[in-house]
């Protein structure tokens, strides 16, 4: 992480830092945070960072031992079920009232052929970073920037662990997108909702799939 030099609202620019170091996951599920080594890097003292500890905290991202540090957060089977439980109602409302205008069917378009060029030559970073803006350009054209907020931590939470697992939906994430685009431009509501529960349900099911698969594969090697 670079040292801040900007003199602002050092809380914003601590959270916003060491969110960044998570999602891009720099920060592994044994590994500690605690606020002396985090002012260190980032070159301001330890009361922000506190402060953006806690929000993190707060937002799921995170989970703070006292006396010892922060980790990353630990999400069991039923945690991920449920999580997706929550995206799937939100992505559903989101296509019933996102506003579909020919601006946001054209950035749509010109995101799902960039997806398609970067699962090509494997960028995975790009295409996870196309993934989900399809899905936050949506939501924000439903004029509701609070369902565009909660819908964003949603999707940063599952991140964190979606981002060993990339390879289990990328082949077909571009196919299943340009399934509820095209509904949306024929104003079929209701099929652009299906086509977004399929998406998610397949996501949601080959994620879980694979993490039971390895959780016997971990007991049995015990």
């Amino acid at each position: 992480m670079r040292k801040l030099k900007i003199p602002a609202n050092l809380t914003v620019l601590a959270y916003e830092s060491i969110k960044q170091y998570i999602l891009e996951g720099k920060l592994d599920g044994d590994a500690r945070l605690t606020e002396e080594y985090l002012a260190t890097q980032l070159g301001i003292s330890k009361s922000p960072i506190r402060e953006a500890l806690n929000r993190l905290e707060a937002e799921g991202l995170i989970r703070i031992e006292p006396r010892r540090g922060a980790y990353l957060q630990a999400f069991s089977n039923q945690d991920i079920s449920d999580l997706y439980d929550l995206r799937e109602a939100l992505e559903n409302h989101v296509v019933r009232t996102a506003k579909v205008t020919p601006e946001l069917v054209l950035e749509l378009r010109q995101g799902l052929r960039k997806m398609r060029k970067y699962l090509k030559e494997n960028d995975k970073a790009r295409y996870i970073e196309e993934d989900m803006r399809f899905h936050a350009e949506l939501a924000e054209a439903t004029g509701n920037a609070r369902l565009g907020k909660v819908l964003e931590n949603v999707q940063n939470q599952i991140w964190i662990f979606r981002r060993k697992t990339y390879d289990l939906s990328s082949s077909s994430a571009a196919d299943q997108h340009e399934e509820i685009l095209l509904a949306l431009e024929n104003d079929d509501r209701e099929k652009a909702e299906k086509a977004m529960s399929d998406h998610i349900g397949n996501v949601r099911r080959k994620l879980l799939e694979f993490l039971q698969a390895q959780q016997r594969a971990d007991s049995a090697a015990v």
